[in-house]
C-alpha cells in the first residue's frame, strides 16, 4: 500500500535464523516459513494496490497473483476469493494503524485517535478497501456477517479504550454510557465517509472531542 496512516509503520517481515545446535533442518524450516510469510504479505499488498488503482471490479485473483509475483495456487492456499484477501489486508491495517494513544491526557488521546481514524477512513488506501468491503457487504449478506464478526468487535474495543482507561482511574464517571458516547465520538466520521462524503478535518474531529469533554469531563459552570 502506498498511503498509510501517519505514524504507522508499513508492513515488514523479519526472518530470523536458528541458534539451535545442529540446526540445518530447523534453518530450512525457518526459511520455508519466511518465504511463505513474504509471499502472503506480497499478496495482501498487491490486492490493496490493485483496488486503489482499478476499483473493486478490477481486482482479480489472476491480477493479484501477477502483481505479487506468486502462483495463483499460492493465493488459494490461504484465501478463497479476492474479497477474503482484501478483508485480511484491511483487518491487519486497522490493527496496526488504529492504536489508541495512551499519554495520560484524555483530551489529547481522543483528539489524536479521532484524527488518526478520520485519516484512515477517508484518505488512506486502507480506507478505500474499507469502503469497497462495506459496499460488497450490501450485496453479499454472508460476507457482511463475516466482515462484521471479524472487524466490528475489535474496532469497538479500540474505539472505547481511552474512555475505559479514564473511567478506571476516575477521570470519567463510573456510570458513563460507554457504548453511546463511543457512537457520538466516532459515528459522525463514518457518516461523512459513507453517506455525505463531506471532508473531515482536524477542526471537525476536535469539536467532537470538545463536545464530549463538555458533557462529561469538565465541571459545570455555576
Amino acid at each position: 500500500m502506498t498511503s498509510r496512516t501517519p505514524g504507522a509503520d508499513a508492513r515488514t517481515t523479519t526472518v530470523g535464523g536458528s541458534d539451535a545446535p545442529g540446526g540445518s533442518a530447523r534453518q530450512h524450516h525457518g526459511n520455508r516459513h519466511g518465504r511463505s510469510e513474504r509471499a502472503r504479505l506480497a499478496v495482501i499488498e498487491a490486492a490493496d494496490d490493485l483496488l486503489v488503482e482499478k476499483g473493486f471490479a478490477g481486482v482479480t485473483m489472476e491480477g493479484i497473483a501477477a502483481r505479487a509475483g506468486v502462483a495463483k495456487q499460492t493465493i488459494y492456499r490461504w484465501w478463497s476469493t479476492k474479497t477474503d484477501v482484501l478483508m485480511d489486508a484491511f483487518l491487519e491495517d486497522a490493527a496496526e494503524d488504529l492504536t489508541m494513544p495512551d499519554t495520560g491526557d484524555l483530551a489529547r488521546d481522543l483528539r489524536e485517535y479521532l484524527r488518526r481514524l478520520a485519516y484512515f477512513l477517508a484518505k488512506s488506501d486502507s480506507g478505500a478497501v474499507f469502503r469497497a468491503l462495506i459496499a460488497q457487504a450490501q450485496h453479499d449478506p454472508a460476507f457482511g456477517r463475516d466482515f462484521r464478526a471479524k472487524w466490528l468487535d475489535a474496532q469497538r474495543r479500540r474505539d472505547r479504550l481511552a474512555l475505559e482507561r479514564a473511567i478506571a482511574d476516575g477521570r470519567l464517571p463510573a456510570d458513563l454510557d460507554i457504548a453511546g458516547e463511543t457512537d457520538r465520538l466516532v459515528g459522525p466520521l463514518y457518516y461523512r465517509v459513507l453517506v455525505t462524503d463531506e471532508p473531515i478535518d482536524d477542526a471537525y474531529t476536535d469539536a467532537l472531542v470538545e463536545a464530549f469533554l463538555d458533557r462529561h469531563a469538565r465541571p459545570a459552570t455555576p
